[in-house]
């Protein structure tokens, strides 16, 4: 079930928000609920995969268990293999195949398995609380609160991804407490700026990058056509994933929940590594946790440092998509990263402008090999870019653009807009209306878009 349609808006939400607020004075009733909706969320998609779900919480919650009984290690590990194989079956078997079949000239049959939505996400959440267990940061919690921390829907699909300390403390909350009119305030608010940047900007911009990097497969785009293609999608990304986590937060919020940031105008950075401290601020601070630091991070000497920078980010770029493009993404940041952190040694910083423009770039051509179907188009995107195949071509959609400039540059984070910005008020309150209903209005126009990061 998608965010931004109807059935979710007009239908899901407020008979689960009834189901919750009927049962807000039994803690034990209102998990239930909450647990309820969440796996009706799920099924939504294919109910198939709801087992698979409930079966990798089950396990990794019964392991968790029987680890405190003697056999910690060996069992956690388990855990985290059940997870891992799980991810690695549905999201890289048949990766791994064709990559086998390239190599050996072999025809090996594909697997042809659909990948789960969410797997990506609840995967990393299961494993980070085993990792948390062994460390001794993370203690043995009832089943129900622990099936609650990876099953609540807001971010079940696509994040943020939440650790067990960031959530489970919250359920214990009475959703009542001081502070509940302003809290559901700001839920309507960031639900429906999220639900404006996806419906009116990002699915605006998508169909624009989809045409252009899919005519970039059998033919060579113009200089204008390349940077519209590289910047539709630039832009398209950063609103369609904030938007959901915007939307995520401002749900949870209705809840009397509070989930993480996951961005901070991410495209005002001035420097990769403010820029990776800026965009997809869960996935990066798990990276650097669970990978990063157990790798070595920096402090093992140089040639660690850059070993586990690069290995970092190439995981980090396989976690995206199974494609070898999504690798080398991440294998650019890595390099990206260890150039930026020796420049920033050196000691001579560029003027705020000229670092500001160079991060975009190297962001840009980033997003570029992210998005191209193969090595080929990308590399003969980037060449028009660069003028090679002329300077023909105008930029197309450079309003929406301007508009999509505008938004990533001039609007806080969502926590921010939470904090210092929304103060609930009358005139506010027609405003958000009336865009909701403009926003309810324009899907109903056809199927809604799904997130860019909705089957991951």
């Amino acid at each position: 079930m998608l965010f931004q349609s109807q059935p979710f808006i007009l239908i899901f939400m407020p008979l689960t928000l009834a189901a919750y607020w009927l049962a807000v004075s039994s803690e034990r009733l209102r998990h239930y609920a909450l647990i309820a909706a969440s796996l009706v969320f799920y099924a939504w998609w294919d109910v198939r995969f709801l087992p698979l779900l409930l079966a990798q919480i089950g396990l990794t919650w019964l392991l968790a268990r029987w680890s405190n009984k003697g056999r910690r290690l060996p069992v956690i590990v388990l855990g985290i293999l059940i997870n891992l194989g799980s991810l690695a079956t549905f999201k890289y078997l048949d990766f791994l195949i064709n990559s086998l079949d390239a190599i050996t000239g072999w025809h090996l049959p594909r697997s042809g398995l659909i990948l789960p939505i969410g797997i990506s996400f609840f995967s990393f959440q299961l494993i980070s609380y085993l990792v948390d267990l062994r460390r001794g940061d993370a203690p043995l919690y009832p089943l129900r609160p622990f099936a609650l921390f990876v099953l609540v829907f807001p971010h079940l699909i696509a994040g943020p991804i939440v650790r067990h300390n960031e959530l489970v403390p919250q359920f214990s909350l009475d959703p009542r407490r001081p502070g509940l009119a302003q809290r559901f305030a700001i839920a309507g608010v960031l639900f429906t700026l999220g639900l404006a940047k996806k419906v009116l900007v990002a699915d605006q911009l998508g169909p624009v990058a989809d045409r252009l990097y899919e005519k970039a497969t059998h033919t060579v785009l113009t200089f204008g056509e390349a940077w519209t293609a590289a910047l539709a999608f630039t832009f398209q990304l950063f609103l369609d994933f904030s938007a959901y986590t915007e939307m995520a937060i401002g749900i949870a919020l209705m809840f009397g929940l509070l989930l993480p940031e996951n961005f901070n105008r991410p495209y005002l950075a001035t420097s990769l590594r403010d820029f990776w401290r800026r965009w997809h601020i869960s996935l990066s601070n798990f990276i650097r946790d669970y990978l990063y630091i157990p790798l070595g991070g920096s402090r093992h000497g140089e040639l660690r440092y850059v070993w586990a920078t690069i290995m970092s980010m190439a995981i980090c770029g396989l976690w995206h998509g199974a494609g070898w493009t999504y690798v080398v993404w991440g294998v650019w940041n890595g390099v990206g990263l260890v150039i930026c952190r020796y420049w920033q040694r050196f000691g001579r910083p560029m003027p705020v402008l000229l670092a500001w423009f160079v991060t975009m770039l190297f962001v840009i051509v980033g997003w570029v090999i992210f998005r191209a179907v193969d090595f080929t188009s990308a590399g003969s995107i980037l060449a028009s870019m660069v003028g090679a195949n002329g300077l023909t071509g105008r930029l197309e959609a450079w309003r929406m653009m301007l508009v999509a400039t505008a938004i990533a540059m001039l609007i806080p984070s969502a926590h921010q807009l939470k904090e210092r910005y929304i103060f609930p008020s009358v005139p506010l309150a027609i405003v958000v209306a009336v865009i909701a209903v403009i926003c309810v209005l324009e899907i109903g126009k056809g199927a809604p878009t799904p997130f860019i990061y909705f089957q991951f």
